[in-house]
């Protein structure tokens, strides 16, 4: 299952919410899709989700145009809006049972995919309350639950961690890895770029409707941030350590940093770990020595200036 989405422009009267985007993602991985407010990350999750139409371009899910075809492409993506809507006197199961029944499902086969949608999501304690009674986590739950219950090839999930709190992040950041392993194709928006970091094989970030950067994690991270930097913590005086490490030939930098010393290295990771076997040879006590490099959240700051259109 790939997704594709190419040369993708949405023009609102004089706004152009979209300017001419493109990315891709494969199933089995999850793609972190960040940017400021108001950068069209909802916008491209809509249409995506067929839900909005692009003025030009379009997107292909496993070769199916959503302009084409949208029926047949929404029966491949599951969608989690940022919020789900409070709803009267109705109760989880009754929920995702109407929503089964949407999606055609019926007898056995929809009996099966409730059962197995409120296991997973952990919903089966709750499945008889009223949805207006449950917390934001919970909520956020059956939304999931929603988008899972006809077992989609694509998940597409704006800001479901918005307002949850730490607990529920990493329940649901572990739903979504799950997911993966299931080999789904999923599209995260967030703003919690730390935790994006750890759950995603792949990133775009964009602004005001451009995209700015996309690859892997390990791509941007290493575009944006080039040189290696090693973190050392040693029970001899920092300075004497640091004399030592300047004559080393990788080492073009070394300065102290709350405690510890950062090195900045021009080489491979081979000589990076060379540098520890001579501090070792030399008879200075290492405590810790670790390779650092800026996060997600440095380079969104980086490539971003917080503009919205």
């Amino acid at each position: 299952m790939k997704v594709r989405i190419k040369n993708l422009r949405r023009q609102f009267g004089k706004t152009l919410a979209l300017d001419n985007i493109s990315f891709s993602f494969d199933s089995g991985h999850v793609f972190g899709f960040v940017g400021p407010n108001g950068a069209g990350k909802t916008t491209t999750m809509r249409i995506l989700a067929t839900l909005d139409e692009p003025t030009d371009g379009d997107v292909w899910i496993n070769g199916c145009s959503v302009r084409e075809e949208p029926e047949m492409a929404r029966r491949m993506v599951g969608y989690v809006p940022d919020s789900l809507p409070t709803h009267g006197d109705i109760t989880v199961h009754e929920y995702l049972d109407f929503f089964g029944r949407a999606y055609g499902l019926r007898g056995q086969r929809l009996r099966d995919a409730l059962d197995a949608v409120e296991e997973f999501t952990n919903l089966g304690g709750i499945r008889d309350k009223l949805i207006k009674a449950l917390s934001k986590g919970m909520k956020q739950r059956v939304s999931l639950g929603r988008a899972l219950v006809f077992d989609p090839e694509v998940l597409v999930l704006d800001e479901p961690a918005a307002g949850l709190d730490p607990r529920a992040r990493v329940e649901l950041r572990e739903l979504l890895g799950l997911l993966a392993q299931r080999n789904k194709a999923i599209l995260i928006s967030s703003h919690i770029l730390t935790e994006l970091t750890e759950i995603c094989n792949g990133v775009v970030i964009i602004e005001k409707g451009k995209i700015l950067e996309t690859g892997t994690i390990e791509e941007v991270l290493s575009k944006r941030s080039p040189k290696r930097t090693l973190a050392i913590r040693t029970l001899d005086p920092i300075d004497a350590v640091i004399k030592e490490l300047l004559q080393l030939a990788p080492v073009e930098n070394a300065r102290e940093v709350a405690a510890e010393i950062h090195v900045d290295v021009n080489g491979s990771e081979a000589e990076a770990c060379g540098i520890l076997a001579q501090l070792v040879g030399k008879g200075i006590r290492v405590l810790e020595f670790r390779q650092t490099r800026e996060d997600l959240e440095d380079i969104f700051m980086k490539v971003t200036k917080g503009g919205v259109q």
